[in-house]
């Protein structure tokens, strides 16, 4: 076994690679970019390199950096974790090729048959797999992909032949969307992968998307661990997972694991992978592509099976047998991963950085018969760079069945509190709560379908209003509370009885006989009584209620003379007045918002990759102005209405903050 392992890679796959080695009693040296120094991964190895400077063609896509840090260090091996050089066949090569090395993963040439997405396919069909219909080969150049595309037809899906993650992928529905989607998935791929080459297969709307977990070693084994479903995505990145499949019968579940193995051996493959297939509505299903690599949503298959992937994978690599059959991989329970993503629903999941000024998470471990996993590369004061890809943590929940496992997920996203920057975790609670998500009724669509104008909050119902006025009232007791302990001071004792008006977006409650006593809350809410017992102190993000048979963990965030609030998807603010005071309140003139619809805002901080309109240029709603680059990915800014272009104020490679004016419209 090794002794010292070297991560290529930054961020929660090398937190997650370090605790599994630690494990083991294998040690670790972490490679840093500039903006990664002060990074939990650097903090957590045994030893730490610097490799160059924040873009990762700098550093995390330098192999001569890291090998250098490999010799420097004395690491035997090599593991590269997901993203950057994971799938690169060159760099499996170059460390297999550099003595006393070795590369955890699959060997060059199972990169080579199954990383590359255009050679996959091949292999697809050599091994009779079914597959996505589609031109197997190389884009030359946009004439080729329109006599692809005629063939057929629209819709289809522009991809990158190397990596994942979502980066490279672009859906196209005619002519125009298809040049677009070929010039930005090319930029966007070179960027994060140095390999540019793209391919076009038919998109289909409608269908589920579901991967079948394999693993090799080197002496000819081949097992499948099961299936993950993750047809819960936006903008063709996995948000949500889970496995097993409520949509697999036992028939389709064996048909798909059985092309996986088929075709996992046919590549020579040795390591863990991926094999990712779409499925439509009647069970009928076709390969979409390999991962060779460890996947991000790995967690929900040990949680099921009882396995550590990672320490399979280091075991593999040092020409270990795999230590089980076939018939000895058992699935027990549900598990459900949620992604949280520095990123803002209420625009479009535009992403979002800067500094993560709060970060709490529920404690690991074992609740009943319940699990909590939660794997994370932050911790809190830690920046969210605008490099690197916006994912804060992942968080995962196991249990006997799907909906307590839904249930239990839900209750962790609630008790999550992150402060400094945007984040998803509203829309991960509502998509937790959506009906048709705990039906089971998925599919790849299933995000724009549910919110088909964008995200906006879940809707508030009558009972969670009332448990927000709650919360909101309690923490005016307990805070007035606590003042009138203060000696000298004019706050007198906390009234048995004290009322107040309540308001949530205009609409307002009358609240009588409110008292806090001994950790039990009681009021009235327009007459109707409400009690709770609850725990808050001054300071607590998050206040517990605990009802009848019902615990919520409602967080918390004091604005002036306001409260924001939020649990299970829905938040919005509650503001607690005097009764003479919310009098006062109603005579305050409304103050107008700032009219900016003849200005194009940088919708998040970034780099601009064009400009792709000039002064004085009529333009049409829909048409692309202008491309900001943030965390790997090209972000088209689209005209939202027709108009004349007066003045355009950055230029090409200028970098911008959030709402930095880009152009003005006449």
């Amino acid at each position: 076994m090794f002794k010292k392992i070297l991560i290529a890679n930054r961020g929660e796959i090398a937190c997650r690679i370090i605790k599994t080695a630690r494990r083991m009693g294998i040690a670790t040296v972490a490679v840093y970019s500039d903006a990664d120094v002060d990074a939990l991964y650097v903090e957590m190895a045994d030893e730490a390199v610097r490799i160059g400077p924040a873009p990762p063609a700098q550093s995390y896509l330098r192999a001569d950096a890291i090998l250098d840090a490999a010799r420097a260090t004395g690491a035997e091996a090599v593991h590269p974790g997901y993203g950057f050089l994971s799938e690169s066949q060159a760099f499996a090569e170059v460390v297999a090729k550099t003595n006393g090395l070795t590369f955890i993963g699959p060997s060059p040439d199972a990169i080579a048959a199954v990383g590359d997405k255009i050679q996959s396919k091949k292999l697809a069909h050599s091994a009779n797999v079914s597959t996505v219909p589609g031109f197997v080969g190389e884009i030359v150049d946009a004439a080729h992909a329109r006599r692809i595309v005629e063939e057929i037809g629209y819709p289809v899906i522009v991809k990158s032949a190397a990596g994942g993650g979502g980066k490279g992928l672009r859906i196209a529905r005619g002519e125009s969307e298809l040049l677009q989607a070929i010039h930005s998935s090319h930029n966007e791929t070179q960027t994060s992968f140095g390999d540019g080459r793209l391919f076009v297969e038919k998109f289909y709307p409608e269908i589920r998307h579901i991967e079948i977990q394999v693993i090799g070693d080197k002496h000819g084994n081949v097992i499948s661990l099961g299936e993950r479903e993750c047809s819960i995505q936006r903008r063709h990145q996995k948000v949500i997972e889970e496995t097993p499949s409520s949509f697999l019968d036992a028939k389709t579940r064996a048909a798909m694991s059985g092309q996986a193995v088929a075709l996992a051996k046919a590549a020579g493959y040795d390591s863990v992978g991926t094999v990712e297939f779409i499925v439509d509505r009647h069970r009928n299903f076709h390969f979409l592509e390999m991962n060779a690599r460890l996947q991000v949503e790995h967690a929900i298959t040990e949680m099921v099976t009882g396995l550590d992937l990672v320490e399979l994978m280091i075991r593999v690599a040092a020409g270990e047998r795999l230590p089980f059959a076939q018939s000895d991989v058992k699935s027990k329970g549900w598990a459900v991963e949620a992604r949280v993503y520095a990123e803002d629903p209420t625009r479009g999941f535009l992403p979002s950085s800067g500094r993560l000024l709060r970060y709490r998470v529920p404690p690991e471990g074992q609740r009943g018969d319940t699990a909590l996993r939660i794997e994370s590369g932050v911790q809190e004061g830690a920046e969210i760079s605008v490099h690197y890809d916006p994912m804060i943590a992942k968080i995962c929940a196991h249990a006997p069945t799907r909906e307590a496992a839904v249930e239990a997920l839900s209750d962790a996203l609630d008790e999550t509190v992150i402060g400094g920057i945007r984040h998803n975790i509203a829309f991960l609670s509502a998509v937790l709560h959506d009906r048709r998500f705990r039906e089971g009724r998925l599919s790849t669509a299933f995000i724009a379908e549910e919110f088909p104008h964008g995200f906006r909050g879940r809707a508030i119902d009558a009972a969670a209003k009332r448990r927000f006025v709650a919360t909101a009232v309690a923490t005016e007791l307990v805070r007035r509370q606590r003042a009138s302990r203060i000696s000298g001071t004019l706050n007198g004792p906390n009234r048995a009885g004290s009322s107040f008006v309540a308001t949530i977006g205009g609409e307002g409650f009358a609240v009588a006989d409110a008292h806090v006593n001994e950790g039990r809350l009681f009021l009235r809410i327009d007459g109707e009584g409400y009690a709770a017992a609850t725990d808050w102190r001054p300071g607590l993000p998050i206040l517990h209620l605990r009802e009848k048979e019902k615990e919520f963990a409602v967080r918390i965030a004091r604005l002036p003379g306001c409260c924001r609030v939020s649990q299970g998807g829905m938040q919005t603010v509650v503001c607690v007045r005097d009764v003479r005071a919310a009098e006062l309140a109603t005579l305050m003139p409304k103050k107008a918002a700032v009219d900016t619809s003849k200005l194009l805002l940088c919708p998040m901080p970034g780099l601009v990759s064009s400009i792709g309109v000039e002064v004085g240029q009529e333009v049409k709603a829909g048409e692309p102005l202008a491309v900001v680059e943030a965390m790997k990915m090209e972000n088209v800014l689209l005209a939202e209405r027709n108009g004349t272009i007066e003045r355009i104020n950055v230029k090409k490679g200028d970098n911008l903050a959030l709402n930095d004016v880009i152009l003005e419209f006449a």
